[in-house]
């Protein structure tokens, strides 16, 4: 069988970070989550069963956790590190999106969060 598309998934990775841009968000931080689809070719690991062959989801993980732990003002900006670290530490991959959830945001609302969405396809 051959695959028109595959994807390695990471829902909802949780981090305390210090993203924004009010200072009190940068000095006591607050609560993101992050979710990553990343087109990926598995065939070759359909066959072998051996993780040489495929994404390490745990070296996505890492990557993640490394950009999260960089302060920024904007979510744009993390968003855009991270697709910038994806496509150069695995450059087999095809596509990614990236959704950082601020849980939080200082802005007198009840809500789930802000979000930003970012995509690139090679």
């Amino acid at each position: 069988m051959q695959l028109t598309e595959s994807y390695i998934c990471l829902h909802e990775m949780r981090f305390h970070a210090f993203h924004g841009v009010m200072p009190q968000e940068r000095r006591v931080g607050g609560d993101f989550l992050v979710s990553l689809k990343v087109g990926y070719p598995i065939s070759k690991a359909m066959g072998s069963d051996d993780v040489a062959d495929t994404l390490n989801y745990a070296e996505l993980y890492e990557l993640v956790r490394r950009e999260m732990s960089q302060p920024s003002s904007l979510l744009e900006h993390v968003v855009g590190r991270i697709a910038e670290a994806i496509e150069k530490a695995f450059p087999d991959v095809t596509s990614a999106e990236i959704r950082i959830s601020k849980v939080n945001p200082p802005m007198g609302s009840d809500s789930k969060g802000a979000e930003v969405v970012g995509r690139f396809i090679k």
